[in-house]
């Protein structure tokens, strides 16, 4: 069970309310997100696209731009070499468009997942050598590949390296290297995703050149944003301003593949928002690189023919629901064999399922770690090995704990609350023996916090409040929706609906009376219905909205969790 508690952070929300005119209820809001002072307000509210810092005082971005440009006068051969995920497949996108626009002679190619793996390798290198190529430009990726780039660059070509991961112990030899966690890096905000930092290149390479920087500030910058939304980047500072400002150009825009796959979702476009990124665009962008090849999508992004990006969107939709569908399979033998087994009584869950698709380890992870809010390892079989991914929670550390045993694995990796390993199907139990012997959490450390706004009720709750929270959208990691709770709820009315018979709608009474629309989405119904009758009254947790369908607008509360 979540343990529940209420923020409480003080400030003069008369004088914020008063000064940025806004309510006071918004003003607390803000304050809970630790937003304080006049400037950072301001920025958190109006923040635009003037508020960006300079690309030019990112490290290697003026050098990597003085670099192309003699490439270009000298038309020699440049590759972009990207990653399969959203951010990899966006960055690759930027890239291209980036210097086609500038007069380069310019390829991609970007790693298949099972064959090559992440980022660099020989392959793909000698592949660009077997081509002609004269230059690579990495992006979201590169920064780990020192072996790599050094013979790259041994075999006659240039490199420049565009990634925003955490440096490793060696850092490679490239010609130019543009990251801006690069602790001698001036770039005042670190946490740009890979297209971002493509993005920021491209602008000085065009800055530098004199090209209309109309294409930047549209198409490139939505991609941007879209990937800093897929690839699970915190919405704060400059990340926040992109996503907000593509995020408009998302709503409008003419690009085909964008244009194909908003219609092969059936998303309302005026309505577009980042959890429209995070949840049913960018999965289908994912689902190419996971269950076929990432330059399907790329060619979706890159054609200019409707028809065409028609069909390829309709392909990735589909890929997705594969992904979906193979995804809860995955969970559900996760669950029986943890609810059958002795692994029920592990703080650290080791699942080793034989038949699931490895790219959907770290997915399925994910859901058994918010299932039982335990730190979980997924393995599958891979051809040569057991390979796994673990996500973790906020008190342990993943990668230390498996640093504890690392003479367990072929090769692991990772930071705290996220790793990927692979091992030798023998080592599998001794690896779950060791994993717990070795943990140190306490039922404290199992217990869920869920940090609550305010206390509200349904009263209080009207269309004007809901339209003053989209001030402070678009919302995701590093700035989530604001969290509201209810005392002594009575259940009216409810019925199970939706395909998969996942959505519950009811008609909800607060202790003041006040009756209120609710929906709730739960992946295990039958356990939540059955709670539901236990229970005259709840406690819940929630979050209002408007519920568009069909031209008809109705208020509605999404409930979040409940006891």
């Amino acid at each position: 069970m979540a343990k529940w508690m209420e923020i409480r952070k003080g400030a003069d929300f008369q004088a914020i309310s008063s000064r940025f005119q806004i309510t006071p209820f918004t003003a607390r809001l803000i304050r809970n997100k630790d937003i304080v002072g006049e400037k950072e307000i301001e920025e958190y509210l109006h923040g635009g696209l003037t508020d960006l810092h300079p690309a030019s005082c990112m490290k290697g971005v003026p050098e990597a731009s003085e670099l192309l440009r003699r490439k270009i006068r000298q038309k020699a051969s440049i590759r972009v070499i990207g990653d399969y995920d959203i951010d990899g497949v966006c960055a690759t996108y930027i890239l291209l468009k980036g210097l086609e626009q500038a007069g380069a002679e310019v390829d991609t190619d970007i790693p298949d997942r099972k064959k090559d793996g992440y980022g660099l390798n020989m392959d793909l290198i000698r592949r660009a050598k077997e081509a002609g190529v004269d230059t690579i430009v990495t992006c979201d990726n590169g920064i780990a590949a020192p072996a790599e780039i050094a013979a790259a660059r041994e075999m006659g070509m240039t490199v420049i390296v565009t990634d925003h991961h955490e440096l490793q112990d060696t850092v490679p030899q490239a010609d130019v290297i543009i990251n801006p966690r690069q602790p001698d890096c001036p770039y005042p905000y670190k946490k740009l995703c890979g297209a971002a930092v493509a993005w920021k290149l491209v602008q000085q390479l065009w800055e530098d050149l004199g090209c209309s920087r109309e294409m930047l500030y549209g198409d490139l910058l939505m991609f941007a944003a879209f990937a800093t939304v897929g690839d699970v980047m915190d919405l704060t500072g400059e990340n926040r301003i992109l996503v907000k400002e593509g995020l408009r150009q998302l709503q409008r825009t003419g690009h085909p593949g964008m244009s194909a796959l908003i219609e092969a979702n059936e998303l309302p476009r005026g309505r577009l928002s980042a959890w429209h990124i995070g949840f049913v665009l960018g999965p289908c962008i994912n689902a190419s690189g996971r269950l076929d090849t990432a330059k399907r999508a790329l060619e979706l992004l890159n054609t200019t023919d409707p028809a065409l990006a028609s069909a390829l969107a309709e392909k990735l939709k589909d890929l997705n629901d594969e992904r979906k569908a193979l995804t809860e399979k995955g969970v559900q033998e996760a669950v029986e064999q943890i609810e059958g087994s002795g692994l029920k009584d592990d703080r650290v869950l080791v699942v080793y399922l034989p038949d699931c698709h490895e790219s959907l380890a770290g997915i399925i992870a994910g859901r058994i770690r918010e299932r039982y809010y335990r730190p979980v390892f997924i393995l599958t079989k891979g051809e040569e090995a057991v390979k796994g991914s673990g996500r973790s929670i906020e008190s342990y550390s993943m990668f230390e704990e498996m640093s504890r045993c690392r003479e367990l694995f072929l090769k692991y990796g990772g930071h705290p609350m996220a790793a990927g390993l692979s091992i030798s199907e023998e080592l599998v139990e001794e690896f779950r023996r060791r994993i717990n012997e070795g943990c140190t959490l306490t039922e404290a450390d199992l217990t869920e916090v869920i940090h609550i706004d305010m206390v509200l009720p349904f009263s209080h709750v009207s269309e004007r409040l809901t339209g003053e929270l989209e001030l402070l959208e678009p919302f995701g990691k590093g700035n989530t929706k604001p969290v509201f709770a209810a005392r002594n709820v009575a259940v009216l009315e409810s019925r199970v609906f939706g395909k998969n018979q996942n959505v519950l709608r009811m008609k909800l009474m607060d202790e003041s009376g006040t009756v209120r629309e609710g929906i709730y989405f739960s992946s295990c119904m039958e356990e939540a219905l059955a709670e539901l009758k236990e229970k005259k009254q709840l406690h819940m947790l929630y979050y209002p909205e408007i519920d568009e369908f069909r031209g008809r607008r109705r208020l509605q509360l999404r409930v979040l969790n409940y006891c």
